[in-house]
C-alpha cells in the first residue's frame, strides 16, 4: 500500500477492498463507516467508475442495504433494530448535513477540507449506479432527488450576496468532485447505461453553468485578496476547467464560456499585473498578482488542449498578452532580457501585531510555494504564446533572434530559480527555442540542456514529478531537430546528449523504466504513425544513423535485478495479467514501467521496417554488424561463462536481435553475414545461444542454398581446436529436410551429409558421437527415399545400419542409452520446425522457456501488442501458428560445448568452497560488483580508499549506525562477521538503507588474521581503533592513502 510502484499499490487497494467485502460483518458496521472506508480507495488507482471492482461494490452494497447497523445522530435518542438506513436516505441526509454550514463571520476563512466532498461524491455515485441497477429508472430523477439542495445552492451562488463563502466553496467543491469522479478513465470502454449516468450527470449541471461561470469571474476578478484567496482561486480555476471543457464536449451548453469568461479574465489580470509594484507589498497586492497570473495560466492551459474555436475578442486579448510577456529589455551589462518574465513575487507584509496567527502561520510557510506557483504560472503562458502567436508579433524582424536568444537566457534563469519539481512548462519551452539557436547559440542550448538534466536527476527520488519530468526532457532534449544534428555540425551539443545517454543508462540500472521512456520516444519519432508525417519519413528516420548506439543499446538491454526487486517484477506482471479483472490495470494511466519495455519498443520499431526502403536496409545491416561485435567482444574477452550471467543474456538478446532481422537482410549483405555466423558456431556457447545460431544458419541455407559449400568447409577445421562446438553445425543436419528441397543436386548433398555425419561417428568424444548418430539417423531417412531411383548410397548402407544398430541396440543400458532417448525427445530435433515456427512468439518466449533461461528474459506476445505503436500487420508473425512447440516443458538434454576435461573441471569449480572474502569485490560477477557503486555514481557519492572493519563487532544495532556512518563518509567497504545482520530490524532501523549504497562483506572472527595479513600485502595500513596509553589523537592522525580501521 506505501510502494512507489503505482500499479502494485492499485492492486493492493482492489485486494483489500474485495478481501473486506468478503469478511466484513456488515451488522457490526454502519453505512457511514463503510463509505468512510472507501476514502482509502484511490480513484487514480484502484476504486474507479466502469472497473469490475465497482460494479462488485454495487451489487454488495445492494445485498447488504438493509443488514447494516444504525447509527445514533446527534439529537436521536431511539435506537430501534427494526429500522435500517438505506443507502439513498443515507446520501440524501449526508448533502443535507454537508451544505448546512454556520453563517459567516466575516473573518478569511481557509478552504473547506477536500475530503468531505470526496466522501459525499463517491457515495452519491455509487448511489446512483446502485438505483439504476435495483430500480432501472430514469437517471436523471434519480440524479434530481439527491442533488436538489447542492442544485438549489448552485442556482443562487451568484445572486445570493449574504450567501456563505464556506457554502459556496462546499458546493463548488462538490461539484468538481462529481465531475471528475464520474469520468471514467481513459481508454475504457463505456457501456450505454455508464454512460446514461454520465450523460446525465453533465446535463443536471450544464442548467447552472452561467450562475456558477458568473460567480467565478466575479471572485477571480477582484474579490480575492486575503492569503486563505490563493488556495480558493485553485478551486474556481478547476471548477472552471471542468465547466469549460463539459460546454466544449456538449452540443446543448446554453453560453460558450470562452466567449464571455476569457477575454474578461485576461484583461482584468493584465491590469492588476501591469500595477506598479509597492515599495512595501500589501497581501491584498500580491495575493491579486498571485491569483491573476494562475488565471492567466489556466486559461493558456485550456487554449492549448485543443477543442476549444478561438474567437476574435479571444486572440485580441492574447495579442494584449503577448506583448506583455516579450517585452525586450536590455540590461546594464547590455545583456537581453524578457522583462516580465522571472518576475518574483515579493512577500506581503501582516499589518498590524494581532492579525490573525493563522494568516501568519500560512505566510511563513506557503508563501515559498505561492511564489513558486506565480513563476511556473509565466512560463505555461509563455510556452502557449510561443506555439500560438509567436514572438514575431510582438518584436521587429531585426529583433526576433535577439528575443529568441533572450527567451532561452531567461528559461537557463528560471531551472535555477524554480524548485525541480515545478520546471516541466520551462523544459516545454525549451523544446521549442532549442532549434531555432542550436546554430548560433550552441554554447547556451548545451547550458541549458545540462541544468535541465541535473534537474531531473535530482528528482529521481521523487516519483511523482520524476517520470513527467523526465518525458518532458526527453522531448525536448532527443526531439528530431537535435537527433538530426551531426557530430560536424553541433560538435559540444552532440557530445553533451552522448554523455545524458550514459548517464541515462546508467540510471535505468537502478531505476526501473528509465530507458524506456527514451526508447519509446525515439521509435516514435524515427518512425511515426501519423499519415501527416509519413510525406517527411526519409528524412525523420535520417536522424538514426547519428543514434546507431541507442538502437543497439536497447535491442541487448535487460539488467540483472536482485531477488527483490525480481519479486516486484514477477508481481507487476502476474497484475498486468489480471487484465481488467484487476481494476489496478484501468485505473493507472501511468506508463509502463518494466524493464522488458526498451527491448520490446526497440523489435517492434525493428519489425515495422520496410526491406525495400533503402535508408531501413542500411540501417538494419549497420545494426546487424554492431550487434555481431558485441557478440565478438565477450566471446574474445569471457571464452566460459555461466548460465543466466549478464554475458550469457547479453549474447542471447543479439542472436535474438538478428535472427529476427534475417528474413528482411538483402542477399549480397547476407553473404557476407555468413562467415560471421559459422564463425559464431566455434565459440563456446550457452544451449540457448547455440539454438539461434543453428536456427539462422538453418534459415540462411534454405534462402540462401549456395551457401552450402562454405557449411561444409566448417567440417575441415582442425577437431582439436574445433572440439565439441561441431555438435553445431551436425545439430543444423539433423534439420536437413528442411535444406534438402532447396538445393541443386539433392543427392550429391546427401552423399556429403554422410560423409561428414560418418566421421563424426568415430569420434573420441561422446557428445560429438551421439549428435552424429541423431544427424545420421535423420538425413539416413532422406537418403532412403532416394535409393531407390539412384544407387549412389548402397555402398554405404551397411556401414550407416550398423551404426543405427549400435545406437539402437548396443546402448540398451546405463547412461548412454538415457542420453540417446533423451537427445531425441529434445524440443530442437523433435518438435521444432525451423520454417513453420518461425515467429516473435518463438525467439523471444517459447525458445528462452526451454532453453532454461532465466523467466525475466522472457518477451510474451501480449507484451508487444499492449503498446501503442505496434502495428496490425506484420512481415514476421507474432504468434506461432503450431501451438505443439508451446505446449512442451524444458527437457533433461542441454547441449555441451566442452570437452569431457573441461566438464570435470567446470564441476569442481562449482562443489569447491567458496570463501567470500577471498573472492573480494573484483572478483565477483561484474553485474554483482557494479550494483552499489552504480547507485552511489547516480547520486554523485565518491567512494574513498577507506576500508572499515567490524567483524568483532555483534550487536546489530551498532553495525546499522556504523554502516550508515560509513555511506556517508564514503568507505569503500564494511566487513561485517555475518551478512545475516542485513536482515535484522534494529541493523535496518538504524543504516535506513545504506547497506544497498555500501559494498558488504563477509570475514568470520576466525578468518579474520588471515584477512589482515591479504591486505597489509595489497598495501593497506592497518589502524587498530581503541583508547590506549600510546594512541593518537583522531584529529591529529594522518591517514594513509589506503587505510584498513580495525574497530573492536
Amino acid at each position: 500500500m506505501i510502494t512507489h510502484q503505482v500499479l502494485l499499490r492499485g492492486a493492493a487497494q482492489c485486494f483489500l477492498l474485495k478481501s473486506a467485502l468478503s469478511l466484513t460483518d456488515v451488522n457490526e458496521v454502519t453505512v457511514d463507516d463503510i463509505f468512510s472506508f472507501l476514502m482509502h480507495f484511490r480513484a487514480d488507482e484502484s476504486l474507479c467508475r466502469g472497473t469490475e471492482l465497482w460494479n462488485e461494490l454495487c451489487i454488495w452494497l445492494l445485498e447488504h442495504e438493509c443488514s447494516f447497523k444504525s447509527r445514533i445522530l446527534d439529537g436521536d435518542f431511539t435506537d430501534d433494530p427494526t429500522q435500517k438506513e438505506t443507502i439513498r436516505a443515507y446520501v440524501q441526509q449526508e448533502v443535507l448535513a454537508y451544505l448546512c454550514v454556520p453563517a459567516s463571520t466575516g473573518q478569511a476563512e481557509r478552504l473547506p477540507d477536500t475530503r468531505e466532498a470526496d466522501k459525499l461524491a463517491r457515495a452519491l455515485l455509487l448511489c446512483v449506479d446502485m438505483e439504476r441497477r435495483r430500480l432501472g429508472g430514469e437517471t436523471s430523477e434519480i440524479l434530481g432527488s439527491l442533488l436538489s439542495p447542492l442544485l438549489d445552492t448552485l442556482s443562487r451562488v451568484y445572486t445570493n450576496i449574504y450567501l456563505p463563502v464556506r457554502k459556496s466553496d462546499k458546493s463548488l467543491q462538490l461539484l468538481l468532485r462529481l465531475l471528475q469522479l464520474g469520468t471514467k478513465p481513459c481508454g475504457q470502454e463505456k457501456e450505454v447505461e455508464e454512460d446514461e449516468v454520465m450523460f446525465a450527470i453533465e446535463q443536471t449541471f450544464l442548467k447552472l453553468v452561467d450562475p456558477v461561470q458568473d460567480f467565478i469571474l466575479r471572485r477571480l476578478c477582484g474579490e480575492l485578496q486575503e492569503l486563505f484567496d490563493v488556495e480558493r482561486a485553485e478551486l474556481y480555476l478547476c471548477v472552471l476547467r471542468q465547466l469549460v471543457v463539459m460546454c466544449s464536449s456538449s452540443s446543448r451548453c446554453p453560453k460558450n464560456i470562452q466567449q464571455f469568461a476569457f477575454p474578461r479574465l485576461i484583461k482584468y489580470s493584465l491590469s492588476v499585473l501591469l500595477e506598479p509594484t509597492q515599495q512595501v507589498p500589501s497581501v491584498a497586492n500580491q495575493v491579486s498578482k498571485a491569483v491573476s497570473m494562475a488565471s492567466l495560466a489556466a486559461v493558456c492551459e485550456l487554449l492549448q488542449q485543443g477543442g476549444i474555436s478561438m474567437r476574435a475578442d479571444t486572440a485580441s486579448a492574447l495579442k494584449s498578452m503577448n506583448d506583455y510577456f516579450c517585452t525586450l529589455k536590455t540590461s546594464s551589462q547590455f545583456q537581453s532580457s524578457l522583462g516580465n518574465i522571472n518576475k518574483s513575487l515579493m512577500k506581503p507584509q501582516l499589518l498590524g501585531s494581532s492579525s490573525d496567527l493563522e494568516a501568519q502561520g500560512l505566510l511563513q510557510q506557503d508563501w515559498g510555494r505561492i511564489a513558486a506557483n506565480f513563476l511556473r504560472d509565466q512560463w505555461i503562458c509563455l510556452n502557449f504564446l510561443i506555439r500560438t502567436v509567436g514572438i514575431k508579433a510582438s518584436v521587429e524582424i531585426s529583433q526576433v533572434s535577439e528575443t529568441l536568444g533572450a527567451a532561452l537566457s531567461c528559461s537557463v534563469e528560471a531551472l535555477a530559480l524554480l524548485p525541480s519539481d515545478f520546471v516541466l512548462p520551462v523544459l516545454n519551452f525549451m523544446n521549442t527555442l532549442l532549434p531555432q539557436l542550436v546554430q548560433d547559440q550552441e554554447n547556451l542550448c548545451v547550458q541549458a540542456v545540462t541544468l535541465s538534466w541535473e534537474l531531473v536527476q535530482g528528482l529521481s527520488t521523487n516519483a511523482h514529478d520524476f517520470w513527467p519530468a523526465l518525458k518532458g526532457f526527453i522531448s525536448m532534449a532527443f526531439q528530431h531537430k537535435l537527433l538530426q544534428l551531426t557530430h560536424d555540425q553541433a560538435p559540444i551539443l552532440t557530445t553533451a546528449l552522448t554523455k545524458i545517454f550514459t548517464d541515462l543508462l546508467e540510471l535505468s540500472q537502478s531505476k526501473s523504466g528509465v530507458f524506456g521512456v527514451l526508447l519509446q520516444h525515439c521509435c516514435q519519432t524515427w518512425l511515426p504513425n501519423d499519415p501527416a508525417i509519413r510525406d517527411q519519413a526519409a528524412a525523420v528516420f535520417s536522424s538514426v544513423f547519428n543514434h546507431l548506439d541507442i538502437v543497439t543499446e536497447a535491442c541487448v538491454y535487460g539488467p540483472v535485478f536482485r531477488r527483490d526487486q525480481r519479486l516486484v517484477l514477477d508481481v507487476q506482471i502476474y497484475v498486468e495479467q489480471l487484465g481488467a479483472k484487476c481494476a489496478a490495470n484501468v485505473a493507472v494511466t501511468s506508463d509502463t514501467r518494466d524493464d522488458q519495455l526498451p527491448r520490446t519498443c526497440v523489435l517492434t520499431f525493428l519489425s515495422r521496417l520496410d526491406p525495400s526502403d533503402q535508408q531501413h536496409q542500411r540501417f538494419m545491416e549497420e545494426l546487424v554488424m554492431e550487434l555481431l561485435r558485441k557478440d565478438s567482444l565477450i566471446s574474445k574477452s569471457k571464452v566460459r561463462y555461466y548460465g543466466n550471467s549478464l554475458q550469457h543474456r547479453v549474447k542471447n538478446r543479439a542472436w535474438q536481435t538478428l535472427l529476427l532481422l534475417l528474413p528482411k537482410l538483402k542477399e549480397d549483405f547476407v553473404a557476407t553475414l555468413v562467415n560471421h555466423v559459422f564463425e559464431a558456431g566455434f565459440c563456446s556457447n550457452q544451449a540457448s545461444v547455440k539454438y539461434l545460431i543453428e536456427w539462422m544458419m538453418i534459415l540462411i541455407l534454405v534462402k540462401y542454398p549456395h551457401h552450402i559449400e562454405k557449411f561444409w568447409s566448417c567440417f575441415n577445421f582442425d577437431h582439436e581446436k574445433t572440439k565439441t562446438s561441431i555438435c553445431t553445425f551436425l545439430s543444423v543436419l539433423v534439420h536437413f529436410n528442411v535444406i534438402i528441397p532447396h538445393v541443386k543436386d539433392k543427392v550429391w548433398q546427401l552423399r556429403r551429409a554422410l560423409d561428414v555425419i560418418l566421421q563424426s561417428c568415430f569420434n573420441h568424444n561422446f557428445s560429438v558421437r551421439l549428435y552424429a548418430l541423431l544427424a545420421l539417423k535423420k538425413v539416413w531417412s532422406l537418403a532412403e527415399k532416394e535409393e531407390e531411383d539412384d544407387e549412389a548410397f548402397q555402398g554405404l548402407s551397411s556401414v550407416v545400419t550398423a551404426c543405427l544398430n549400435q545406437a539402437e541396440t548396443m546402448q540398451s543400458t546405463g547412461n548412454a542409452n538415457k542420453n540417446w532417448l533423451r537427445i531425441q525427445g529434445h524440443f530442437f530435433f523433435g518438435a521444432f520446425h525451423p520454417i513453420r515456427d518461425y515467429s516473435m512468439e518463438t525467439i523471444f518466449q517459447t525458445f528462452p522457456s526451454l532453453s532454461e533461461l532465466a523467466d525475466d528474459e522472457w518477451i510474451p506476445p501480449w507484451k508487444f501488442e499492449k503498446l501503442s505503436f505496434f502495428p496490425e500487420s506484420l512481415l514476421i508473425p507474432l504468434r506461432n501458428s503450431a501451438p505443439e512447440l508451446g505446449q512442451l516443458q524444458a527437457g533433461d538434454w542441454v547441449q555441451q560445448d566442452r570437452s569431457e576435461q573441461d566438464k570435470e573441471e567446470r564441476w569442481s569449480e562449482v562443489q569447491k568452497k567458496i570463501t567470500p572474502w577471498r573472492s573480494g569485490i573484483n572478483d565477483q560477477e561484474p553485474e554483482l560488483k557494479l550494483v552499489p557503486a552504480q547507485r552511489a555514481a547516480r547520486l554523485g557519492k565518491q567512494h574513498g580508499t577507506l576500508l572499515v572493519v567490524a567483524s568483532l563487532i555483534d550487536k546489530p544495532t551498532n553495525l546499522g549506525g556504523l554502516c550508515r556512518t560509513c555511506e556517508i563518509f564514503g568507505a569503500s567497504g564494511l566487513v561485517l562477521d555475518s551478512l545475516h545482520h542485513l536482515n535484522d530490524k534494529h541493523f535496518q532501523s538504524l543504516s535506513v538503507s545504506a547497506e544497498l549504497w555500501l559494498p558488504l562483506l563477509e570475514v568470520k572472527p576466525v578468518e579474520l588474521t588471515h584477512f589482515l595479513q591479504v591486505k597489509k600485502s595489497e598495501g593497506y595500513c592497518i589502524v587498530g581503533v581503541e583508547q590506549t596509553a600510546n594512541s593518537q589523537k583522531l584529529q591529529d592522525f594522518k591517514f594513509p592513502e589506503k587505510t584498513l580501521l580495525l574497530l573492536g
